[in-house]
């Protein structure tokens, strides 16, 4: 029996990792300077975000490359918000824009920064482990449209489903 429930962990755990084809983790990356507040400009639509507005996320150190993760969104059909918190760490090298993220125990998935202002740490192109996770982040609720357009169109160039694109309400 616990060779089996091993067996299913290992395959859910493994299903989770890596990233999608065309993805890969920028090389430049300095976790410290992307901690802090983020906010989610668009997004697919998944099951644990399905409905919520004002989506942002906030990163903080917890010291040994772990990350404290804040997930905020609000629900106009309950009019409340809705909060879960992770943790996180580096998953590839020290540089590398890949990350693996929990919310559930001892489940974690794929984080992968594949696109960041490297100059400013202004906004971020994140993909999960498969082709159905996508983010568009921004320090600021709002960016420029040729932001957006570049996101699209790089997002769109790895093969995400951008017609599906969810774009964030924010105050």
């Amino acid at each position: 029996m616990s060779k089996w429930l091993l067996g299913v962990l290992s395959l859910l755990l493994s299903g989770c990792g890596g990233y999608p084809q065309n993805v890969s983790p920028i090389q430049q990356f300095d976790l410290n300077r992307y901690l802090g507040k983020w906010y989610e400009v668009a997004r697919l639509d998944h099951s644990f975000e399905r409905g919520l507005e004002q989506v942002s996320a906030e990163y903080t150190s917890l010291g040994n490359g772990q990350v404290k993760v804040v997930n905020r969104g609000f629900s106009n059909t309950k009019n409340e918000w809705k909060e879960a918190v992770g943790k996180a760490f580096l998953a590839g090298e020290i540089n590398e824009g890949y990350l693996k993220v929990s919310f559930f125990g001892p489940f974690y998935s794929s984080y992968v920064v594949f696109g960041l202002d490297e100059e400013n740490y202004q906004y971020a192109y994140v993909s999960g482990f498969n082709h159905n996770y996508l983010w568009l982040l921004s320090r600021t609720p709002k960016v420029e449209k040729e932001i957006i357009s570049h996101f699209v169109e790089t997002a769109k160039e790895k093969g995400f489903d951008t017609e599906a694109l969810i774009y964030v309400k924010q105050k």
